[in-house]
């Protein structure tokens, strides 16, 4: 049987390998004894080391899904029927470096409004007793799951069932997370399912929020093994473990996939004739700030280098944002933004640090104030700072600039912070500057009505003492 699925001269290593291990299990059988879940798994096991599988010469795609489709079944059927030749034990469990397995014997006179739970590794299967639809008899029934530690790197995601998961336009990137699993029922007669059964699948990785999990069953008809997942949902999702409910019992796992963020087309029309008028709009005040020389000061240019910042970050956000084919481009893309818009707010800073100063002294700075203020303390800061603070976060994180969606910050590990940080620290400090301008231009028109009411009764008594 063997020799007949799978290629003529492909597979006689991985053949021979499996008529060996059957014949070890079907001598267990035939000496009548009752036999152990480790004597089953043992040899199984060494044959799901990758190396194995790979000179067992299933170089083809095909012969891959027929090999580990042969295995699943073998092991299930070889779990099925140990746990139904050990009727004195209810439960038994064993977990080897490649498979967890455990089975649970039903008795048929058995109360059927059980949720029987199994587990291996870290996965669960929960099962109703009444999803079992099995005509009347005396005999038992036997659950079984098995988790399985190194065949998801087997059948990865190059086996997706194209007409499926592959069509959804709206999901990317898709990597399977979780361990595979199988869930098997039966007496050695087939069964149908009449309620769905549930089962929980930790993450080999923490979920992402721009991910999606899709929950996926091992499908094979006419020699094409692929991921499918119809009959199949996600009821439950975390960024640990993904609840999935199917309502047949085969091979699962677990497939996350970057999610496509619909885009609204009166929110692009918005953003992009608003950010063109702004473009327009700051370029004219950046021709007027170099053009009228009679507006020239410290003042102007702090507002020059701001117009600058926000026109080449809007501009580079509205041509650039989402350019995410090449990782390395728009990972700078996202540096570069990160760079001009936090530039944009360190510019709003010194505009608020020489408004509070002038306030305070009350008198226009004169030229070599303005001349020093520039050149000593302006330009260094106010593009030294952003730079400096994007330095030092790509060298922490440099995985952190883009994402599957926009060249932006990566929301994970908090990277989004090397720029709200900078951000709520100069927004907090230029309130401060605003209420303390506040108070001193009070104490100071106090001060102005003091001196004025003053003047006033000089000027009284000026002419009341002065003659006629």
């Amino acid at each position: 049987m063997c020799k007949d699925i799978f290629q003529q001269g492909s597979t006689s290593e991985f053949c021979s390998f499996m008529n060996s291990t059957l014949v070890n299990l079907e001598t267990m059988c035939a000496e009548d004894r009752a036999a152990s879940l480790e004597e089953v798994a043992r040899p199984f096991g060494s044959f799901l080391n990758s190396s194995i599988l790979s000179a067992g010469g299933t170089e083809r795609k095909r012969d891959m899904a027929s090999a580990v489709t042969f295995l699943l079944q073998s092991v299930e059927l070889a779990a099925l029927t140990v746990a139904l030749r050990s009727p004195e034990n209810k439960t038994q469990n064993v977990t080897t470096e490649f498979m967890a397995i455990e089975t649970l014997l039903v008795p048929a006179a058995s109360c059927c409004d059980e949720v029987f739970r199994l587990r291996g590794q870290e996965e669960t299967i929960d099962i109703h007793c009444n999803a079992v639809a099995r005509a009347a008899t005396e005999d038992p029934w036997v659950v079984a799951f098995i988790s399985y530690s190194t065949l998801g790197s087997i059948i990865n995601t190059a086996f997706l069932d194209e007409g499926d998961l592959m069509a959804d336009e709206k999901m990317r990137n898709f990597h399977l997370n979780s361990r595979v699993v199988s869930g098997a029922i039966g007496d050695g007669t087939p069964m149908n399912l009449s309620k769905p059964v549930n089962f929980t699948l930790r993450h080999r990785q923490a979920k992402k929020e721009e991910e999606e999990a899709c929950c996926v069953h091992w499908k094979f008809i006419a020699g094409k093994g692929t991921w499918a997942e119809d009959g199949c949902k996600s009821l439950q999702t975390n960024s640990t473990h993904t609840i999935c409910s199917c309502d047949r019992l085969s091979s699962f796992a677990l497939l996350m996939g970057h999610t496509r963020m619909e885009e609204s087309y009166p929110l692009t029309v918005v953003t992009y004739v608003g950010l063109t008028f702004s473009l327009l709009c700051l370029l004219l005040a950046i021709l007027t700030f170099l053009l009228c020389r009679s507006i020239r000061n410290v003042s102007t240019s702090l507002h020059l280098q701001l117009c600058l910042c926000l026109f080449l970050a809007n501009l580079l956000f509205l041509t650039a944002v989402t350019r995410t084919r090449s990782g390395v481009v728009c990972a700078v893309i996202a540096g570069f933004l990160h760079y001009l818009f936090l530039a944009s707010f360190t510019w709003m800073f010194l505009e608020g640090l020489h408004l509070f100063l002038t306030v305070q002294n009350l008198q226009v700075m004169n030229y070599t104030s303005a001349s020093r203020f520039k050149k000593r303390f302006m330009y260094p800061f106010g593009y030294g700072f952003p730079a400096l603070v994007v330095a030092i976060s790509a060298a922490v994180n440099p995985g952190g600039y883009g994402t599957s969606n926009h060249c932006w910050l990566s929301l994970e590990r908090g990277f989004h912070w090397s720029f709200l940080g900078p951000v709520c620290a100069i927004i907090l400090i230029n309130l401060t500057f605003f209420i303390v301008t506040l108070w001193i231009l009070r104490d100071k028109l106090s001060s102005l009505n003091e001196d004025v009411s003053t003047l006033k009764d000089t000027r009284k008594q000026l002419a009341l003492s002065t003659p006629s």
